[in-house]
This record gives structure tokens, C-alpha cells and sequence, in this order.
């Protein structure tokens, strides 16, 4: 698609001109009004304009009209007192969203090919990834990673976008490194605490273990142990209890025996001496066999009684004379091993539940990887589906290469040369390149660049600054 007409009026410092579809080159010096036509073209093209007037002054409207021939025609009005004005057809009918419309005709690169040249590498390799056709959005993101990845610039082209993803510096890759420190972390702590946990250590088996009925069962054993050693102890010294029991009693007799005695002598000699006493040393006489028969009472019934309790402790001891001792070695040690095994148990609880967390740490970092590797590999499938502005365009870590050079490294006319190539990328596309400022240029790069636009068959508007006070339309 190329322009059969161009024709501008009042607008900027134009009065009225009119241009067909050749290729020129304004010429003259600073406020000739060079500039003016190329701000006219994208004016009528973008809508927006970088001067605060656009109108001339002195007038109330300005307009420009584009005429292609493919039947695109174009007019735009600016307007002081009333409303601005724009019209777009195809083919004699009105476009529907022109605006949109409009933006698909050209690349920022044709409306600016010199200023390209001056950016930094930086925006000239966004300008370049930013004529990437693919097809994409959010949910399309989303599909890819299964969320919207925190911490990137989603205004900027799909390939820088995922170069975002994936960097060193993005959500991605600090997450992973976050996450594997913390990883290497708590296995060296797991590593810590199982140097400390015996080998095949079951911490159900120990958790479960009774030590209170352990302990139980082993104190029952040494109460039976004990009553059957003090068993045989009793029935051992039952004999010389029972010899000491009734050698008591004899004593006990023969004391009294003795006393009885030894008064009957006194009492005798009493009567013989105290004959006025006889009769009441006589009557107490009498008692005395009563006294002596209640003492015996009182010993037998003592002796007895000893008797009767020593037999019914011995009845007791006879229970457990038969009985062998119970062996509580094993039991004991079985305590001692699960007292040693459970002050292991907090520990190996902690141990688990770090495990856990590494396990679960691990498979967020193997994520972290997968998506990071996902955004490594997807601009090599946008870039073998998508619509390159160029041939021999490639990515490698989200900075285009043109056959195989960054853009920065191209010299200023294979930079040119560039332009012309994405200005003619799309077949449908106004077929026109504005170049506002060619003195920039050397002369050798300008002229290689209008004989590549000429050779392509690219119209072109160049102006250029020189000493001449009148403004010159030179046709190419």
C-alpha cells in the first residue's frame, strides 16, 4: 500500500500543499517548515502530534487528507470551535474503529527511522521485540505457569515478558534460590539430628511403650521376691522363736516359783514368830495357789497367743517357701532401653516434620525450575510460530539478534537497512517510511538508505536540514 496523495492544510506551519505518491526529499533551513509535513503525515495517522499548536495560527481548522492506492482515504480535521473531524474509508465505506484500524498500517520504525538509530540499546531492542506479532495475554500466561508471575512488566513485548520470568533477578529465580537455601538448611539440621538417633530407631514402638506399667509389673516381681526371702528368713528363726518363747514362760514360772517360795519361808517364820498373825498369815496362805494357778494362766495364755501368731505368719511364709524368685533382668533392661529410646522421640518427630518440609521445599523449587525452564524455552516457540518483522531475527535471552548480532552491534547503515526491512514486513502495510532529520545521516548512509527504500520499492519522505532559506521538494 502506497500514498497517490497527500494534501495538507493548515495544519503546523503548511498553509497548503499537496503531495503524490513519489518519494521526496524537503530541503531547507531550521523553520522552513521541512519538519511540518512529516508531523502532518503521523498526525493524520496516530492522532497525536508532540507540537502545542496544531492548527496554523490565524486559522480555525486544519486538515490533512491520505489518499492509497488500495482505496484507503483518510482525513482528519483539527478544529478550534467545534468538534474534531476524522473520517476513514476502505473502499468508499466507513471504517469501524479507525483508530485501531490505523495502527495496523505501520511500525514505529517507519514514522522514525533516523531516531532509531540515536536510542540506546535498550529501547532500540524493545522497538525491535515489540514488532513480534504473537497473539497473547494474561490467560495465556496463566495457562503457561498456571499463575500470573508477580514482579514483571506485563505492558512489555511476550519476549521480554518471559526474559523477566526467567532472569536472575525475577519472582522466579529468587524464590528458587530463597527456597533451596532454606532447603539445605533443614536437611543439614535432619543430617544433625539423625547422627544422634540409633540406628532402625522405631519411634511408633517407643511412643506406644507403658513405662508406668513396665515399672509395675517389675515392683509386683520384687514384692513377691521379697516375701519369698523373707519367708525362708521366718521359717528359719521359727524354732529358736518358738525355744525363746517358752524358755519366757519357764522363766516367767520359775521367777514366780521362786518368790512364792522364798515368802512361804517368811510367812512360816512369821507364824512361828507372830502367833497373832497366824491366822491371817494363814488365810493369805490360801491364796497363794490361787495366785500361782492365775499366773500360769496368764503365761500359757501369753505363750499361746505368740504361738498362735507365729503359726499364722508361718502359714503365710509357706506360700512362697515352694516358689522360685522371678527374673526381672530382662524386664529391667527392656525399661532401661525404652527410657534411653523415647528421649530420642521429640527429636525424631522433629526430624520427620523437617523431612517433610524438605520434601514439600523440593517439589516447589523442581516447579520454580520447570516454569523458569518453561520461560527459557517458550520464545523459541513463539519465535517459530509467531510473525518476525524481519528474517534472520532471533532472541537469546530476551535481547534480538539479527543474524545473530545484537542491534547495538549493527552499524548505522545496517541499522537503515533494518528499518527498511520492517517498514516492508507486512505486504498490507502503508508502504512509506518518514525520515525527519536525514543530515544526521552521513551522505554515504544517506543515500544507501533511499536506494534501499527505492530498491524495495518504498515510498519515502525525507527532510532534510541545509542553508538554503527557501523551502525545496526534491523528487527521487
Amino acid at each position: 500500500m502506497k500514498t497517490t496523495k497527500i494534501r495538507i492544510k493548515n495544519l503546523f506551519g503548511i498553509s497548503e500543499t499537496e503531495l503524490d505518491g513519489k518519494s521526496i526529499e524537503i530541503t531547507g533551513t531550521n523553520g522552513t517548515g521541512k519538519t511540518s509535513v512529516i508531523d502532518a503525515i503521523k498526525y493524520a495517522l496516530t492522532n497525536g502530534s508532540d507540537r502545542d499548536y496544531i492548527i496554523k495560527q490565524g486559522e480555525s481548522e486544519g486538515e490533512i487528507i491520505i489518499e492509497t492506492d488500495t482505496g484507503l482515504y483518510i482525513d482528519r480535521r483539527k478544529r478550534t470551535n467545534k468538534a474534531d473531524y476524522k473520517s476513514v474509508k476502505d473502499g468508499g465505506r466507513e471504517v469501524q474503529g479507525p483508530e485501531a484500524m490505523l495502527k495496523t498500517l505501520f511500525t514505529p520504525l517507519q514514522l522514525d527511522p533516523v531516531k532509531f538509530i540515536q536510542l540506546d540499546k535498550k529501547e532500540q531492542n524493545r522497538m525491535i521485540l515489540d514488532l513480534v506479532e504473537f497473539d497473547w495475554d494474561l490467560n495465556w500466561i496463566k495457562e503457561q505457569f498456571g499463575e500470573i508471575p508477580e514482579g514483571v512488566d506485563y505492558t512489555q513485548n511476550i519476549l521480554q515478558v518471559l526474559n523477566d520470568i526467567q532472569a536472575d533477578n525475577g519472582a522466579y529465580f529468587q524464590s528458587r534460590q530463597d527456597i533451596n537455601r532454606d532447603l539445605r538448611n533443614k536437611r543439614a539440621f535432619v543430617e544433625e539430628i539423625a547422627e544422634n538417633i540409633p540406628a532402625g530407631y522405631d519411634a511408633e514402638k517407643w511412643e506406644k511403650y507403658n513405662l508406668g506399667e513396665a515399672y509395675r509389673k517389675i515392683e509386683q516381681a520384687k514384692e513377691i521376691n521379697s516375701r519369698i526371702e523373707r519367708a525362708g528368713l521366718f521359717k528359719d528363726s521359727y524354732n529358736n522363736k518358738v525355744r525363746g518363747y517358752e524358755a519366757e514362760k519357764e522363766l516367767e514360772i520359775s521367777a514366780e516359783k521362786d518368790a512364792i517360795a522364798a515368802e512361804r519361808d517368811n510367812l512360816t517364820s512369821t507364824i512361828e514368830r507372830l502367833k497373832a498373825e497366824i491366822k491371817a498369815a494363814e488365810d493369805k496362805l490360801l491364796t497363794l495357789d490361787d495366785r500361782l494357778k492365775d499366773k500360769v494362766n496368764l503365761a500359757e495364755s501369753r505363750y499361746n497367743e505368740k504361738i498362735a501368731k507365729l503359726d499364722s505368719d508361718m502359714q503365710t511364709a509357706d506360700k512362697y517357701i515352694g516358689m522360685e524368685p522371678v527374673d526381672v533382668r530382662e524386664d529391667e533392661e527392656e525399661v532401661r532401653t525404652a527410657e534411653e529410646m523415647r528421649k530420642h522421640l521429640n527429636e525424631y518427630k522433629r526430624m520427620q516434620d523437617l523431612e517433610e518440609d524438605c520434601g514439600r521445599l523440593r517439589d516447589i523449587s523442581e516447579e520454580l525450575t520447570r516454569k523458569i525452564e518453561l520461560a527459557r524455552n517458550l520464545p523459541g516457540q513463539i519465535l517459530e510460530t509467531a510473525t518476525l518483522p524481519v528474517e534472520g531475527l532471533t532472541v537469546e535471552n530476551g535481547i534480538p539478534l539479527i543474524r545473530g548480532l545484537p542491534v547495538s552491534n549493527l552499524s548505522e547503515g545496517e541499522k537503515l537497512e533494518l528499518c527498511v526491512e520492517v517498514a516492508l514486513s507486512k505486504p498490507s502495510n502503508l508502504q512509506v517510511i518518514l525520515i525527519d532529520g536525514a543530515e544526521k545521516l552521513s551522505d554515504e548512509n544517506r543515500e544507501k538508505l533511499y536506494k534501499k527504500c527505492r530498491e524495495r520499492g518504498l515510498q519515502f519522505i525525507a527532510t532534510r536540514t541545509t542553508n538554503d532559506n527557501e523551502l525545496e521538494v526534491h523528487y527521487l
